[in-house]
């Protein structure tokens, strides 16, 4: 399964390879990752049939995750890849802004990697 990972900290990516390197060298899962909405939207264009989950941060700078959330929704319909939102924010109205636009679940960080493992499995079986 291919995983998007948007998050504009650049550190993301080492911490997903490490926690996740079991599950990439049995080939169960893989990532890509986009620092920010606009390289999301670019990865989709060019490869959206590959993405099966996007996990998405909320708070960027330009496009936020809510905003990319949006775009996904409205143009990627079929098959609609599974899109779960990150923040460090846990309120309220972020959540609920998320699910109403469509979100399939909604972590807060520090990311809980057993929890997320456990969602990604599921989401995808």
């Amino acid at each position: 399964m291919k995983i998007l990972v948007v998050d504009d900290e650049i550190d993301v990516q080492a911490l997903f390879e490490q926690r996740f390197r079991k599950e990439i060298r049995s080939g169960e899962f893989q990532f890509a990752f986009a620092f920010s909405g606009e390289q999301a939207l670019d990865y989709m264009q060019h490869n959206h049939h590959e993405a099966v989950l996007i996990l998405s941060d909320i708070n960027m700078p330009g496009m936020s995750g809510l905003e990319l959330l949006r775009e996904i929704k409205e143009k990627y319909e079929t098959p609609p890849p599974v899109v779960m939102m990150l923040t460090a924010y846990g309120d309220q109205e972020n959540h609920d802004q998320a699910m109403r636009l469509g979100a399939d679940d909604f972590l807060t960080k520090p990311v809980d990697f057993n929890l997320l493992k456990d969602k990604l499995k599921t989401k995808t079986s």
